[in-house]
């Protein structure tokens, strides 16, 4: 299985539009939507040759009915502003679905899922996996791109802005407090701070968490060792190892995670 996971894959661009600031949202066709999960990711490769490493986008959509993955992405750099050229007939190469994902297999109940900028996008497949009794935070420095897609899967949407011009002013944690949310697992995609202010959170109440971690990447395999972060034992040892954020997460439980 892992053998064709590596296998370079030529997909055809189903629709792309731009969904906010330097946001564009991109559906591929591809059968890798029958085996891919919330919180995986593609490598996608450049069309100019003179850009060697792939570029890894998260899984944003899933729809199995129609064979097709949707990518929403930032551009950040030449190898995404090419991305954000393409339309509807053209295609794209990539390997994956990769990574771990979300765990799915635990107790969906009184669940908190948390997305912060381009970690928002990832959330949007994993919402749709929860009972609608969920809660989503999302914090964004001003524009809330994806926030009526959240609402259709019928759970109940706080919105966060470093401005205040939607929502609560301030961070996730801050709607969080705002309005009183609790749960017994949360979720969470975003910047690193983010991450170590939801984990924190987390933490002190006693509450399950799990964090996709964003790391800059080569191979996407495992092979390179470019992307390893340091992690703990669950259990409270403190004897300190790598971890791969391509191959072992990106997603992790919270405690293993040293941020």
């Amino acid at each position: 299985m892992e053998e064709d996971k590596r296998k370079k894959e030529t997909a055809f661009i189903i629709r792309q539009e731009q969904v906010a600031e330097n946001i564009f949202s991109m559906w591929i066709n591809t059968p890798s939507s029958q085996v891919a999960k919330p919180g995986q990711f593609l490598n996608l490769f450049c069309h100019d040759k003179s850009r060697l490493l792939p570029r890894p986008i998260s899984i944003c959509e899933i729809d199995r009915l129609r064979g097709s993955i949707r990518l929403v992405y930032r551009v950040s750099g030449k190898g995404t502003d090419e991305f954000s050229h393409l339309s509807s007939g053209d295609t794209i190469q990539f390997i994956g679905p990769l990574g771990n994902g979300f765990p799915l297999d635990i107790p969906q109940k009184d669940a908190m899922i948390i997305g912060g900028g381009i970690g928002i996008p990832p959330m949007l497949e994993l919402a749709k996996e929860f009972p609608s009794s969920c809660k989503i935070v999302l914090g964004y420095s001003n524009f809330p791109f994806l926030k009526e897609e959240f609402e259709k899967t019928g759970s109940s949407v706080y919105v966060a802005t470093e401005n205040g011009s939607y929502g609560t002013k301030g961070t996730v944690v801050s709607a969080i407090m705002e309005n009183y949310l609790k749960a017994n697992v949360i979720f969470a995609c975003g910047p690193l701070p983010m991450l170590r202010a939801v984990k924190q959170f987390a933490k002190v109440r006693n509450m399950e968490c799990y964090i996709s971690m964003e790391e800059k990447m080569a191979c996407g395999v495992g092979a390179c060792l470019g992307c390893t972060i340091d992690t703990v034992d669950v259990n409270g040892h403190l004897n300190v190892k790598k971890a791969r954020v391509c191959k072992d997460g990106p997603v992790f439980n919270a405690k293993e995670v040293i941020i």
